[in-house]
């Protein structure tokens, strides 16, 4: 019996990370974070079409999820840059190979 609890809450979590990359901006947020960490502008100047309030929401998500991490910088002037984590950065890495599967094939 407990295979089949294994099963479904591999499924479930399998799910759940579909239905948060589905987001939009999601993929492309990471993208952009994946060389280097930006500053909010940088991220929202990298991403035509992308509205302030969106990516702030999106943020907070990633954030919520562990995928980033927001850094305060207190030299002068105080700057704020997000980065990925390691789990962020594990994800970008299968993005990577999603990217490389898209430019192929879309």
């Amino acid at each position: 019996m407990t295979g089949r609890n294994d099963t479904q809450e591999a499924c479930n979590k399998v799910e759940e990370g579909y239905n948060f990359l589905g987001k939009k901006w999601v993929g492309i947020i990471i993208h952009t974070l994946s060389k280097e960490p930006k500053r909010f502008s940088e991220i929202l100047g990298a991403i035509p079409d992308l509205s302030k309030r969106m990516l702030n929401e999106r943020m907070k998500e990633l954030e919520d999820y562990g995928i980033v991490i927001r850094n305060v910088i207190t030299d002068r002037p105080v700057r704020t840059q997000y980065s990925l984590t390691r789990k962020g950065n594990e994800l970008g890495v299968t993005l990577r190979v999603f990217e490389k599967w898209a430019e192929k094939w879309m």
